[in-house]
């Protein structure tokens, strides 16, 4: 269809969402955005969005509101851009300016589709994942700290002339691609977030600082591990993940004295690779919002729990972090030797 046909809405002006309007816009596709903060919106409508980054810098204005109820119209593509814990009760709000052909596309960290599928229908949700990062320094102030591509796709693994026009949207933010196996893609960044993010945030470490720990390495390949045995019990292919680099199925095969010895070295580094990065939920709890681990490893043990695979190591990641968003628990490396981290 003609993009001055289709009315796109993004719901969510943090990084990943205002950098993706901000793109939209200056590739002419007119889309409205969503953001609850009163200065991003008049920001937005004004100055414009300002976008600086490893795709250079620009000022785009974006047509913003604060509510989904203030709309101007009903809308044919939503970018669902949210944090995930607030998914679903935007999906919620959603309801009233969505047409039955009405698409929304999931681009949160961790697996969504499901949720959001529950509440708007199943017919109407497209996968995507988000393989380029972004940080928000302020109201309207988004840098694109690195570069990728979008991953979309139906989550039943049907093609539909959707998707071609989906991949026309989103290309003039990133480059996307189309997948027939959108949940294996989702899936294999969920693995990767399930270690890198919530580790993170139960040591309060840097990545590269995180990963030297060899207590920490073990602790990754065995929620790997867990991660895998219930994408087996569910049918799910995973895809590689890192550009295709990290296959999970020979990264994990053989139990030799070489094979966990290669396995320490590579997840070193990536340490090594990354040193700098901090966890984005050690980010989002040190604002003072909670982390979205429901969707990240406690998806993983509540996929584990219909199946009846045991995960004790990501149930006691989900604890940890729970006792960590409660202040039971402070942020510190010292909670690698808790109990339920005993035997790793």
């Amino acid at each position: 269809m003609q993009r001055e046909k289709r009315s796109i809405v993004i719901v969510g002006a943090g990084a990943i969402g205002g950098s993706t309007a901000a793109f939209l816009a200056d590739a002419g596709w007119d889309p409205e955005l969503v953001c609850k903060h009163r200065e991003t919106v008049d920001l937005a409508a004004t100055r414009g969005l300002h976008v600086f980054g490893v795709k250079g810098e620009k000022f785009a204005r974006v047509r913003a509101v604060k509510e989904i109820s203030d709309l101007s119209r009903a809308a044919d593509v939503v970018l669902l851009a949210t944090k995930a814990n607030d998914c679903t009760d935007a999906a919620r709000k959603l309801l009233p300016v969505l047409r039955d052909d009405s698409v929304v596309v999931s681009l949160q960290n961790g697996i969504c589709e499901d949720a959001i599928a529950e509440i708007v229908g199943r017919d109407r949700v497209v996968g995507c994942v988000v393989g380029w990062g972004a940080t928000m320094h302020g109201p309207a102030e988004l840098e694109v700290t690195s570069p990728g591509e979008f991953v979309v796709g139906n989550i039943d693994g049907r093609t539909d002339d959707r998707l071609p026009f989906l991949k026309e949207l989103l290309d003039a933010a990133q480059p996307t691609r189309i997948s027939g196996n959108i949940m294996g893609e989702l899936y294999s960044k969920l693995i990767i977030n399930s270690c890198i993010n919530s580790l993170g945030v139960i040591a309060g470490l840097e990545l590269g600082k995180l990963l030297a720990i060899a207590k920490v390495r073990r602790i990754f390949v065995g929620l790997m591990r867990e991660a895998m045995a219930v994408a087996a019990a569910s049918g799910i292919k995973v895809e590689p993940a890192a550009g295709g680099k990290l296959d999970f199925y020979r990264f994990l095969d053989g139990e030799s004295l070489f094979s966990n010895l290669k396995r320490h070295l590579v997840v070193r580094m990536i340490g090594l690779k990354y040193r700098r990065i901090r966890s984005s939920s050690l980010q989002s709890l040190e604002r003072g919002r909670l982390t979205e681990i429901d969707y990240l490893n406690g998806y993983v043990c509540s996929r584990a729990a219909q199946y009846g695979v045991p995960t004790p190591l990501n149930d006691a990641v989900v604890e940890v972090i729970k006792e960590i968003e409660a202040r039971r628990r402070p942020i510190t490396p010292d909670n690698l030797d808790d109990p339920v981290f005993r035997g790793w």
